[in-house]
């Protein structure tokens, strides 16, 4: 039964490329809606997959199957090539630099994955973590002039070259309950964004900000008073 259980998280894992396939459909057919909803459902997987291996203990009862390799695969999948498509396809970034701002993403983010250090020892993001899904929709609601985009999405491309330790929100143990309580009301949050669209309501949008901006200073200020060491990968 605790094979059994092991296998099932593995396959839970795995539905996150499920959810990359159906919303590059849903891309493709200009449901940007819908795409949206899909990258919302890949984020859960995601949140969850860990706490349930941990649960489960996979890695006892199936180590000959690396579960962190099929979780890279799909989170590359879900929170860059998906949301990228996303923003290339529904305009977001200007035409004539599209396809190379989405290149520079997707190889600044394929470097950042594959860094041993990407996720270090004291359960820490090193670098920009790839929250490209999150850009996606924020770019997509704030509707900004694509020039702008671009500006920021590259900027973006450079921190994860930067080595901060950005809040890995389930497993950073400083306000890890806070934040992870902030985390599931700013998820409602986004929800009700993504099925407001195309005319999200300014109030909700502008609350959808506090849980981005609690994340970004209790990454930072966790870097610069507790990080002072060199960033180690994890053992």
């Amino acid at each position: 039964m605790n094979l059994f259980s092991a296998w099932l998280v593995h396959l839970y894992t795995a539905t996150g490329a499920l959810a990359a396939f159906f919303g590059a459909l849903a891309v493709f057919a200009g449901n940007y809606r819908q795409a949206l909803l899909w990258m919302c459902g890949a984020t859960v997987v995601d949140a969850t997959d860990g706490w349930l291996a941990r649960t489960v203990r996979v890695q006892e009862r199936l180590p000959g199957f690396d579960g962190a390799r099929l979780d890279d695969i799909v989170d590359y999948l879900t929170f860059v090539f998906l949301p990228v498509l996303f923003m290339h396809a529904s305009g977001a970034l200007p035409a004539g630099w599209s396809r190379g701002i989405a290149a520079v993403v997707l190889l600044s983010s394929a470097y950042g994955f594959a860094r041993d250090d990407a996720k270090t020892s004291d359960h820490f993001f090193s670098g920009f973590p790839s929250y490209w899904n999150i850009v996606a929709l924020y770019l997509h609601v704030a509707a900004l002039p694509p020039a702008w985009n671009a500006v920021i999405v590259l900027v973006l491309c450079g921190l994860v070259f930067w080595r901060v330790g950005y809040v890995y929100p389930s497993r950073t143990p400083v306000l890890r309950t806070l934040t992870l309580a902030l985390a599931v009301c700013w998820s409602v949050v986004v929800v009700a964004m993504i099925l407001t669209l195309p005319r999200v309501p300014g109030a909700l949008f502008a609350a959808s900000f506090i849980f981005p901006v609690y994340y970004t200073v209790l990454s930072f200020v966790l870097h610069a008073f507790h990080r002072r060491r060199p960033v180690r990968p994890p053992a």
